[in-house]
């Protein structure tokens, strides 16, 4: 994706073509040959002109009383976020986290291939996690380099997330998700993204407080003379 593309498209709308994807590849298993603006909408809660708004800022236009091509559309979003071709991680970290994410499935369907994790402990150092191998982390550059891998996943304790990451900055990896709480700060030509988990647990939990908190008296009384 260039750089004049990502800037072109808002990010809710990436934000969002993942969950088009996972509707079409469903309609795509029960031999779909199409779904319209409608349909995407009502399934993702959201209006019949935005998803026509999300889909054309990727190039993508359907045809009246027809919709959208599913197989089409399929192959204009994995082009898109770059998921038609499968690109190499490294995990940084071979803690809990790190030992999930190394054996979630899902990333090679989305074109992910983690390739090995890296830490700096002795006693995780050799293991096999997942299939993977975990290296020691002073290994990081030589190996980033030869093997030509761009992402770094990084799962480790949020102290030392800014020195481990600066390591894979400094090992040539373009772009770092970010799994720590830890808010990084990195050279405008590395790619950031940062999955802050205590953000949305926060909305999650204020929600569900909201929901089960008490009704007060003089709610009720509004709500009696409503």
């Amino acid at each position: 994706m260039s750089k004049d593309r990502e800037v072109s498209v808002p990010l809710p709308t990436i934000r969002r073509l993942p969950m088009y994807f996972a509707l079409l590849q469903k309609a795509a298993q029960e031999n779909q040959a199409s779904m319209s603006s409608s349909q995407l909408a009502a399934d993702l809660a959201l209006e019949p002109i935005q998803v026509r708004k999300d889909l054309a800022a990727i190039g993508v236009t359907g045809q009246p009383r027809l919709g959208f091509p599913v197989a089409e559309l399929i192959q204009a979003i994995e082009k898109f976020l770059g998921w038609d071709n499968v690109t190499d991680a490294f995990i940084l970290g071979a803690g809990h986290l790190g030992t999930a994410l190394a054996g979630y499935q899902g990333f090679e369907k989305h074109g992910l291939n983690v390739v090995a994790l890296f830490d700096n402990d002795p006693r995780k150092v050799g293991q096999t996690i997942h299939g993977k191998e975990v290296l020691p982390i002073d290994k990081l550059g030589n190996l980033a380099n030869r093997l030509h891998v761009h992402i770094a996943i990084l799962a480790v304790p949020a102290e030392v997330a800014a020195s481990v990451a600066q390591l894979a900055i400094d090992a040539g990896i373009q772009a770092i998700w970010n799994f720590t709480p830890t808010k990084l700060v990195v050279p405008e030509n590395v790619i950031l993204e940062r999955v802050d988990l205590a953000a949305s647990l926060a909305v999650l939990s204020s929600k569900l407080a909201a929901r089960l908190r008490p009704i007060e008296p003089t709610a009720l009384a509004q709500e009696a003379q409503a």
